[in-house]
């Protein structure tokens, strides 16, 4: 998905500098081939839709398929040369070829399945849509219990319902039509017919390198050499390729299984009864907070305590939360097998049954076996790197992490190349970082820029129910220049200020965020903010006053003196500056 606050800002609001007149013959060729929508009584549009993972074909997803897969689409005639080609159209790339274009620049884009990428269509844009249903059928149980003088009754005779007698009914066909339609609503913004009005050409096939400075278009059909394919050659390249879930591979019987992962977990329309998830990441917390509301029995799998390189708190809160909403937890996981019980239908979900061993005890391991209808797998992502020959292009990059980029996200051992977003090593895999990875490439690539990726702070949220956020610079440099991940700082160097919200006026007035708290990390004896981490409703909204302050050297007395409104949740910010500032009060 391509922000909603990045390119409706920046993009849908602003008019093109110009459109090159190659488009204009494109957008022509094409106007024959726009009634050729994807319908949903065209059974070989049926079969191609779900190969492309896009389920059920109903109104909402033929819509999406309209704007982000042309059924039927004819690719512009190349220009001689492009100032930039960009390979993929997630984030980084609708970001990178379209800001190209409105700069003057001749750019293109190559889309190699779905444009909007794993946001739009398997990631930020669904799975928010199902969280905002989950957070609904909560509150709807809470109303039951009469604690905020809110009761269920009787119709007819006005007698009140107690909570014992009150079932949330939940719809999961209808929750997931929900997301399909919403979903379908923004993908405009992601589509083809976007970017030929902001003067970039749009692709569709996969790109390969073939030389350091020639990319060819495998159309869709076609095999790579085919004499028909367009031949691309660009001054500038960005490889925007995105990344895929990791999948591992010493799981007896797990790649012969019917699991599931964030790529197919939003064409579910039948609820599991029992949700098994592997991982206890981003994906894995909200997802399986989020079926338990719908009324899946869900386990989640750990190899290691929550939030494994965060803060012990936080970890002990989320999981506390979780808990409450009848997530169930087994830690120091090891999975030792996948049996296919069933394999599924259109009709009917699968059944597996999962064989792991666990820790129950320090030392003692204890065998279980659980059969689930759904096994998610939520063990991280792996770059795409993959069958694009970057061999030819002479780009340096690791098989699984992806491209080794520097300092200016170009390519370490080809300075034509640049990479953006989750196919670059080291770098947090996270659609608003691939958007800005996009805007330091262009600046860079076409336009002398010296824009740094170590310059970046970067918040992260998670979007379970109390809400995670954190932020720090996440980027460093290797004695080479390469990037790697920025190196924690040493809890012995830092001072922590720490608010909790149980005395927050507006967490009391919510009845919400008895756990939750805002801390913030400075140097030690110093108000310089090196990070924070917040636990709380809204924590994402809250984080991005501290991500400025960090970026823009606002000490924390300063966050301390800046008037907050009240009452609000962000008031623990300033409580942490307060205390900053307390610290070194005079006093009679």
């Amino acid at each position: 998905m391509l922000l909603p606050s990045l390119v409706t800002g920046l993009l849908a609001l602003q008019r093109p500098l110009h459109i090159h007149s190659t488009l204009a013959m494109a957008s022509s060729a094409n106007e024959g081939a726009a009634d050729a929508s994807w319908r949903p009584d065209v059974p070989d549009d049926v079969s191609l839709a779900k190969s492309l993972s896009v389920w059920p074909l109903d109104r909402y997803n033929a819509a999406l398929l309209n704007e982000v897969r042309h059924k039927a689409y004819s690719n512009p005639s190349p220009l001689e040369i492009y100032d930039l080609v960009v390979i993929g159209a997630g984030a980084g790339g609708l970001v990178s070829s379209r800001q190209a274009a409105r700069r003057g620049a001749k750019s293109c884009m190559i889309s190699g399945e779905l444009a909007g990428g794993d946001c739009l269509n398997a990631g930020c844009v669904p799975s928010k849509a199902l969280l905002r249903c989950a957070k609904l059928v909560r509150e709807a149980r809470k109303a039951a219990t009469n604690e905020f003088g809110v009761s269920l009754r009787h119709k007819s005779s006005g007698a009140p319902l107690e909570a014992n007698e009150v079932e949330v009914h939940v719809d999961f066909p209808k929750i997931m039509e929900r997301m399909r339609r919403l979903r379908s609503k923004i993908a405009p913004v992601d589509g083809h017919d976007r970017g030929d009005s902001l003067g970039t050409q749009t692709f569709q096939g996969m790109g390969v390198f073939v030389s350091p400075s020639t990319i060819e278009v495998v159309e869709h059909g076609k095999s790579l050499g085919d004499e028909s394919n367009p031949q691309l050659r660009f001054r500038k390249a960005v490889i925007a390729t995105g990344g895929r879930p990791f999948v591992p591979d010493n799981v007896p019987g797990l790649k012969e299984a019917p699991y599931t992962t964030n790529l197919s977990l939003f064409n579910l329309q039948q609820l599991p009864k029992r949700m098994v998830v592997m991982g206890a990441g981003v994906v894995a917390l909200e997802m399986a907070q989020c079926f338990a509301a719908f009324g899946s029995q869900v386990t989640v799998l750990q190899r290691s305590r929550l939030l494994s390189k965060g803060d012990d708190e936080a970890a002990a809160a989320l999981k506390a939360a979780l808990e409450k909403d009848g997530v169930r937890f087994l830690s120091g996981v090891s999975v030792e097998e996948v049996e296919t019980l069933r394999p599924g239908s259109d009709e009917e979900l699968p059944l597996m049954s999962v064989s792991l061993k666990c820790k129950e005890e320090e030392s003692k391991m204890s065998k279980i076996s659980l059969e689930c209808e759904c096994l998610l797998l939520a063990l991280g992502r792996t770059a795409n790197v993959q069958s694009m020959g970057l061999e030819s292009a002479n780009v340096e990059h690791h098989p699984s992490q992806g491209v080794l980029v520097n300092d200016y996200a170009q390519s370490v051992s080809n300075p034509n190349v640049y990479a953006v977003g989750d196919c670059v090593a080291n770098v947090p895999r996270l659609t608003h970082m691939s958007g800005e990875m996009a805007k330091v490439v262009v600046q860079n690539a076409l336009f002398d820029g010296e824009w740094k990726l170590s310059s970046f702070v970067v918040p992260a949220v998670m979007y379970t129910e109390p809400e995670y956020a954190v932020v720090s610079n996440v980027v460093a440099l290797d004695e080479n220049g390469a990037v790697v991940p920025a190196i924690r700082e040493d809890a012995a160097e830092l001072d922590v200020y720490k608010a909790e919200l149980q005395h927050n006026d507006r967490a009391i007035l919510d009845g919400s965020d008895e756990d939750g708290f805002v801390k913030i990390f400075c140097r030690k004896g110093t108000g310089t903010i090196v990070g924070c981490t917040i636990v709380s409703s809204r924590a994402g909204e809250i984080v991005n006053e501290v991500s400025l302050a960090i970026k823009h050297g606002i000490g924390l007395d300063g966050l301390g003196r800046n008037i907050h409104s009240y009452p609000t949740l962000g008031e623990a910010v300033m409580g942490c500056g307060l205390q900053f500032i307390n610290a070194s009060w005079k006093t009679f």
